[in-house]
């Protein structure tokens, strides 16, 4: 794939980057433990705690190399959650590149190296049974074409290249798209922590919290729909 280049995080796990944007596809401080921490830990598992759920629909903004679908897989199986994971990305990485990844060798439990294979080589736009608690949607679009409807989504990633690489991304605009397809008491969490980020999801009615990061970086964001 043009222009993306393998490199290695502080945590030990590889990521990639866009040369470009010059930006890389998660921290340099580490790749898994950014996702984990950010996505599963204050995302995923912070609203099963709190309301318990059989089941939960997880709504992605940037596939990418497929680290956060990937975790959310190991949680739902770790956690008995059935994970309903929609995921869009306007440019995927090809499945000949993302294999160099080996995301497998950092996480415990042989299969997973198959369930990451699975992941990049399922078909899009095909809603696919990757294991029995994990079911995924590839939609190959960009946020701003792809239709939401009212009250789809438990949890949102979103995992955008940084407002100062795609402002595009961050704008008000396709914010208020995303908080329309939230549930009530539904979860938004970011690497992000902008000021104007905090300031436009409080215009839209959230509850917004900032977080410690991951190592690295002071703060997160996570904000809950009324």
């Amino acid at each position: 794939m043009k222009n993306i280049q393998l490199i290695q995080t502080a945590d030990g796990s590889p990521s990639l980057l866009n040369i470009e944007l010059n930006e890389t596809y998660h921290s340099t401080h580490g790749a898994i433990q950014e996702s984990a921490h950010v996505f599963i830990k204050n995302g995923a598992q912070f609203f099963v705690e709190k309301h318990n759920p059989n089941t939960i629909s997880v709504f992605e903004v940037g596939f990418g190399t497929g680290l956060n679908a990937l975790l959310s897989l190991q949680y739902s199986e770790e956690s008995k959650v059935i994970v309903d994971y929609t995921t869009l990305e306007a440019f995927p990485v090809e499945w000949e590149v993302a294999r160099l990844l080996n995301y497998s060798s950092h996480l415990k439990g042989e299969s997973k190296n198959d369930y990451f294979s699975l992941l990049h080589q399922s078909k899009w736009s095909e809603n696919v049974r990757i294991s029995e608690s994990f079911s995924l949607l590839k939609i190959k679009t960009t946020l701003q074409e792809f239709k939401f409807h009212p009250n789809q989504f438990d949890v949102i990633f979103f995992d955008a290249f940084a407002p100062s690489k795609q402002p595009e991304m961050w704008e008000r605009s396709p914010l208020e798209k995303v908080v329309y397809s939230m549930k009530s008491g539904s979860v938004f969490v970011t690497y992000c922590a902008k000021g104007q980020l905090k300031r436009d999801l409080k215009s839209l009615g959230m509850v917004v919290e900032s977080l410690p990061g991951p190592p690295g970086k002071r703060e997160m964001v996570r904000a809950t729909k009324k």
